[in-house]
């Protein structure tokens, strides 16, 4: 088959393409680095003689054109996976929800609950020579999208990476029924600031237990990221990684010579990982590198894969925690932050793995708008707040007071671990809301 007269028969406009969308349609727009942007734009031109179309998508890292459309919220839904900071504010401007699913679910729930979507807009990468465009470095879920798909229409940006996986990493052409090219340099998501004094104290106390062939998982956020600074500088040798989310932290590891996936089980010597985004410099490591594994989010999180992982180390971020050790990572009370995404599997995989630990790690405190301190660690979760993390889930919490093994502690135990963790000026307080719910045991050291 001629690749390349094939593709001229599919190549159209952007203007052209959008035309296939019907008020009432299901529009997925992929995923993170993939959302469309020429597309975008177009279906938002037209979006004046349209109603009520319902848009999929997760982790914007551009504000989309359909949101900024005369009367956004009477025209279109945001339905997100996982909230960025733009897609918090779509909630306040009132067509933006969140779709709560654990994150390694999506790939079957669009093939046996969905089953059929409408229009399919991905950007990806330009084809290779024999036929196949990269999804770029969001796997993720989009071969899934596509399989029950009615229009597949692929944005062909020369920016984006190709990343090789081994399957469901891309689509062939013979499954697109329009291309259109838009090139548009990828978007850039920073490791924010310097690491503060808390963010170094926390990392130190998990660095120390991590052995050398440990396998990786990093969340996003300035704590992971000062473990990967962390890692980087330390003695440790023969790391591998396997991941949901791929970061800037893994690409200074690498490049520091402490990762090469040579003590996995599986998929060994490839630093395995479900999306990614950060700084250009990542873009260009996952470019067409063999030693990194762009997979379905359903491979990467499942639990059961992360189980044949020895010595998995797992590092996430919550928003607080609660006495009896409800852990939350998604929610300021009601208010959506960000999304279950895939900390639960990997709390559940890391401790199945022989050897494995996961930690959750956050500051002992934060500030409110009027400058007061509040405990992140709380006699309760506030009002509304989400339960990501289920108590008998928790392996390793660490504040930058100490960390704690939660794993099977009474009541009791639990109330006290957590509070010798807390901020000193909130122990008294806690200890007396403890006895209140009768958790706390009199002989409990003060």
């Amino acid at each position: 088959m001629d690749y390349t007269a094939l593709y001229q028969q599919k190549l159209t406009t952007a203007d052209e393409a959008v035309k296939v969308v019907k008020s009432g349609d299901w529009v997925d727009y992929g995923w993170c680095t993939g959302t469309p942007v020429a597309l975008d734009k177009a279906l938002a031109a037209r979006m004046g003689e349209l109603e009520d179309v319902n848009f999929r998508g997760g982790v914007l890292m551009r504000r989309p054109a359909v949101f900024d459309i005369p009367n956004a919220a009477d025209k279109i839904t945001w339905n997100s996976w996982h909230m960025s900071g733009i897609e918090r504010k779509a909630c306040m401007e009132g067509f933006g929800f969140y779709s709560a699913l654990r994150y390694s679910e999506m790939p079957r729930w669009y093939r046996e609950n969905v089953r059929h979507v409408n229009v399919a807009m991905i950007q990806v990468a330009p084809m290779d020579a024999h036929g196949w465009f990269s999804f770029g470095p969001q796997a993720s879920h989009l071969k899934a999208v596509c399989d029950v798909s009615d229009v597949i229409i692929v944005e062909v940006n020369k920016y984006m990476p190709r990343c090789l996986g081994g399957f469901e990493d891309g689509i062939h052409i013979s499954q697109v029924d329009m291309i259109v090219e838009s090139d548009t340099e990828m978007p850039q998501m920073g490791a924010g600031g310097e690491p503060t004094e808390v963010d170094k104290a926390v990392a130190k106390l998990i660095v120390e237990e991590i052995p050398n062939g440990a396998c990786l998982q990093l969340g996003i956020g300035g704590m992971p990221n000062t473990v990967g600074s962390m890692i980087a500088e330390s003695d440790l040798k023969d790391l591998g990684v396997h991941t949901e989310m791929y970061v800037d932290a893994f690409v200074d590891i690498s490049r520091a010579g402490k990762i090469n996936g040579s003590k996995k089980a599986i998929d060994r010597g490839r630093q395995v990982f479900a999306f990614g985004a950060g700084t250009q410099k990542l873009y260009d490591f996952v470019n067409d590198n063999p030693e990194c594994m762009s997979a379905p989010v359903s491979y990467t999180n499942d639990a059961r894969t992360i189980a044949q992982i020895d010595n998995f180390i797992s590092i996430n971020n919550i928003v607080d925690v609660d006495l009896f050790g409800q852990m939350n990572a998604e929610s300021a009370g009601i208010k959506q932050i960000s999304g279950a995404g895939g900390q639960l599997d990997f709390v559940l995989g890391a401790y199945l793995s022989k050897g494995g630990k996961s930690f959750i790690c956050c500051s002992s405190t934060f500030k409110k708008k009027d400058g007061t301190l509040e405990s992140r660690i709380r006699p309760t979760l506030e009002n509304g707040s989400v339960v990501t993390d289920a108590r008998p889930c928790a392996h390793w919490f660490v504040t930058e007071y100490g960390k704690v093994n939660l794993k099977g502690l009474t009541a009791w135990q639990r109330a006290e671990a957590l509070i010798s963790v807390a901020h000193p000026d909130f122990r008294e307080q806690l200890i007396q809301e403890a006895e209140k719910m009768r958790i706390w045991k009199r002989s409990n050291k003060r």
